[in-house]
């Protein structure tokens, strides 16, 4: 897409090794709305803390039919050692959020 993604745009399709297996984005997604999320690298705390609190809201969004993504340049065995910190943080349920390398 010329000039990149802006808000409200529909995002192209791709095939990537997430926490979850290899996806097809728009498979994935299927008919759910979704929120993809792009961070800088996983251990980091401001991005700890926010992927926390989406994680806890999670429920939410499942109830709307959304389901959450996140992009990082780390690998998907980081991105599940980096779950764990994010679901000491949570103490009540498991991270909620589907990352993507």
């Amino acid at each position: 897409m010329p000039g990149g993604l802006l808000l409200g745009d529909v995002a192209p399709n791709f095939e990537a090794n997430t926490t979850v297996g290899r996806i097809r984005f728009h498979d994935f997604l299927g008919d759910s709305w979704g929120i993809l999320f792009s961070h800088p690298r996983d251990f980091t705390p401001v991005c700890t803390t926010e992927l926390d609190r989406a994680a806890k809201l999670a429920p939410e969004f499942a109830k709307r039919n959304v389901k959450l993504i996140a992009l990082s340049i780390d690998s998907v065995e980081d991105h599940l050692a980096w779950s764990k910190d994010i679901n000491a943080y949570n103490c009540d349920s498991s991270c909620g959020v589907c990352f993507w390398s």
